[in-house]
C-alpha cells in the first residue's frame, strides 16, 4: 500500500494534469525523494527538489518555466525568501491573492492597511 505523501503526490499530479495548478509545492519525508522522482519521471512532469534537512524534502512539481523561476529564486530554506520571493511563489503556487498581498504588506512594511 502507498504512503500518504505518495497518495498526496497522485492527488497533486491530478491537479496538475486537470489544468487547477501550474506549480505545487510539497514537503515530505526524505525517504520517499527516491519513489516520488520515479513516479515524476514516468508521468514526464518537471520538478526539482530542495533538500530541507536531513528527514525532509520540498518537492515543487509543475510546469517547467515555473520550476526554472523557483531554482532561480536561489534559496536554500523557503524562510531565506525575500518579501518579493514569497509573493511571487506563493501566487505562482495558487494562493489566495488578497492574502498574498496581505502577507507580503505585513512582511515588507510590518503592518496591513484597513
Amino acid at each position: 500500500m502507498p504512503s500518504n505523501s505518495l497518495r498526496i503526490i497522485a492527488h497533486h499530479l491530478y491537479e496538475y494534469k486537470k489544468g487547477v495548478r501550474q506549480l505545487i509545492l510539497h514537503t515530505t519525508g526524505a525517504a520517499h525523494q527516491e519513489a516520488i522522482e520515479n513516479i515524476l519521471r514516468k508521468k514526464k512532469v518537471g520538478y526539482w527538489i530542495q533538500k530541507v534537512n536531513q528527514k525532509k524534502i520540498n518537492v515543487f512539481l509543475g510546469k517547467s518555466e515555473c520550476i526554472d523561476i523557483v531554482r532561480q529564486m536561489d534559496f536554500k530554506s523557503l524562510s531565506e525568501l525575500t518579501d518579493e520571493q514569497d509573493f511571487m511563489l506563493g501566487i505562482m503556487l495558487g494562493y489566495d491573492r488578497l492574502k498574498q498581498c496581505r502577507r507580503y504588506l505585513r512582511r515588507k512594511n510590518g503592518f496591513l492597511r484597513k
